[in-house]
């Protein structure tokens, strides 16, 4: 748990510019009233909609087959079952719930693989807000199935032509219009990054993932898992994997990053040709807080890869750098290609087809299962349908063992 100063050991707190202070200090007394004390009903009326609206509880499902693969019981937390198919709506939907409590009329969002924007939109919808996503260039032509569901919930999608046009640059841009626009606006954060008390913040939002789980594997398997899978970007989904575990010392936990297409770095060109911030970054400051990010010898961040749009940042949120300097929580990573092999497998093995960003965690199952004990649950993060495009150029290209045939669709999803 942080502190009041939003610290988590010495990470965390609150580098932003003055012009920011006003709201951040704002959005901390909401956060303590509403979220932490229930002012008003506030949590009772967020539980309420992520039940009506988001669908919740969503199942812990047994993977029959992987289980038979694997030789031991493995469980998987369908959060793409979730309204939007992915567990952004928890985080989303909190927040603007937030905002409208906090009388404020505007919401800006930023997102990379689009599901964060896809669920701030349909809370905004939901919720009868106005509502502008920031999304780079190149993850606005990744991910262009979700540029449309966002358009359609109303929301206005602005590209962010800046750098290399990722999720690192569409949180600057995101945080600028914030920065001139903060008496009527809220900035819906996509993860557990960013200023106290965003971190603790989402990661409250997030955590009914590993609250539900809990009771459900207690339920069905009649024992805590041995060991919690969750893919690592930010790290929304594996906070949320992991809150109601942390104090558990008989549970491991596991943050899946993104290997990309090599674990070295090219200091001259500035660029990491990996997200494993966790397993390879150095400690700095990125979006107003103190954690663990790609970075050069002189402190400038790097430029990040995955194949998962949704993994592709150079830094993770301060809690998460902070489990893995106590040692609570063990970082890992595997590259693109296994993430597209597991990809492939989960479909064909269990009829689920997941995120990109999910489909790391099941290749880190594949290959490390052994070492995980007799009883592992997975978060499924979110439904692969986004990916569908990437994933055929991608298999196509790398020549994927195992994959199915998609030359007939060399020319891309019509």
């Amino acid at each position: 748990m942080s502190t009041s100063d939003g610290k988590f050991g010495r990470y965390g707190g609150q580098y932003v510019p003055e012009a920011l202070m006003p709201a951040i200090e704002e959005l901390e007394d909401a956060y303590e009233r509403y979220v932490l004390n229930n002012e008003d009903g506030f949590m009772d009326e967020f539980r309420q909609r992520l039940r009506d609206f988001g669908g919740r509880p969503t199942p812990t499902q047994y993977a029959e087959r992987l289980s038979e693969r694997y030789d031991r019981d493995v469980y998987m937390k369908r959060e793409d079952l979730l309204h939007g198919g992915a567990h952004k709506l928890n985080n989303a939907l909190g927040q603007v719930l937030l905002a409208k409590y906090m009388g404020k009329e505007r919401i800006i969002a930023e997102t990379g693989a689009g599901q964060h924007g896809t669920a701030t939109a349909m809370a905004c919808a939901h919720l009868d807000f106005d509502c502008e996503v920031y999304m780079g260039e190149r993850d606005i032509n990744r991910q262009r199935p979700n540029v449309f569901r966002m358009k359609i919930n109303g929301a206005e999608v602005n590209p962010v032509t800046v750098g290399r046009g990722t999720l690192k640059e569409a949180i600057s841009e995101t945080m600028r219009d914030w920065a001139t626009n903060v008496e009527d606006t809220h900035y819906v954060i996509g993860s557990v990054v960013g200023p106290h008390p965003f971190p603790a913040m989402v990661r409250d939002f997030q955590s009914v993932i590993s609250e539900e789980a809990r009771e459900q594997m207690r339920e069905q398997a009649g024992t805590l898992p041995d060991s919690v899978l969750a893919c690592a970007g930010g790290g929304s989904n594996t906070m949320g994997a992991f809150a109601e575990f942390v104090d558990d010392d008989g549970v491991d936990l596991y943050a899946v990053e993104a290997g990309g297409s090599s674990l070295s770095v090219d200091e001259e060109k500035g660029v990491a040709p990996n997200s494993a911030s966790l397993s390879t970054g150095g400690e700095g400051v990125l979006h107003g807080a103190r954690t663990k990010l790609l970075q050069d010898y002189d402190g400038q961040i790097m430029e990040s890869h995955s194949v998962s749009s949704g993994l592709d940042y150079a830094g993770v949120g301060p809690e998460l750098a902070y489990l893995v300097d106590e040692n609570r929580a063990t970082p890992v990573n595997v590259d693109d290609d296994a993430a597209l092999e597991a990809f492939h497998r989960l479909s064909r093995m269990e009829g689920v087809i997941p995120a990109l960003e999910t489909a790391h965690a099941f290749a880190y199952l594949e290959n490390n299962h052994e070492d995980l004990g007799d009883t592992v649950l997975v978060n499924v993060s979110g439904r692969g349908d986004k990916d569908l495009e990437s994933v055929i150029e991608e298999t196509e290209k790398r020549g994927i063992e195992n994959a199915p045939d998609m030359s007939m669709f060399s020319g891309g999803l019509r």
